[in-house]
């Protein structure tokens, strides 16, 4: 996170789905407000209307969310590797100074 003239940047790829989602989700409600205020329908049909968009935004949301998880998921299975690796080479390490403290004390 920096801030720069006031305003605070993230440069992590989840904070921006997080962002995009949110924007989904504004986008939604603004749409669905506006639909019901300029609505030349019956209410009925309206309300049908907006049902449905609203199904439709759910599924997008269910699926930025899912693809939200696969990555989060993915970046922890990374993590764990590179933490497995490293803890693999320390140990490898500090095997052979014990054996160059053993051999020199003797």
């Amino acid at each position: 996170m920096t801030i720069q003239n006031g305003l605070i940047t993230f440069k992590n790829k989840n904070m921006s789905s997080g962002k995009l989602l949110l924007g989904v989700l504004a986008g939604a409600a603004a749409g669905a407000l506006l639909g019901i205020l300029f609505a030349p329908e019956k209410g009925s049909v309206t309300r049908r209307k907006i049902t449905k968009k609203g199904e439709d935004y759910a599924e997008a949301v269910k699926e930025k969310f899912n693809e939200f998880l696969d990555d989060i998921s993915e970046k922890f299975e990374e993590v764990k590797e590179e933490v497995s690796d490293y803890t693999e080479q320390r140990k490898t390490k500090s095997e052979g100074t014990k054996k160059d403290v053993k051999t020199a004390t003797g």
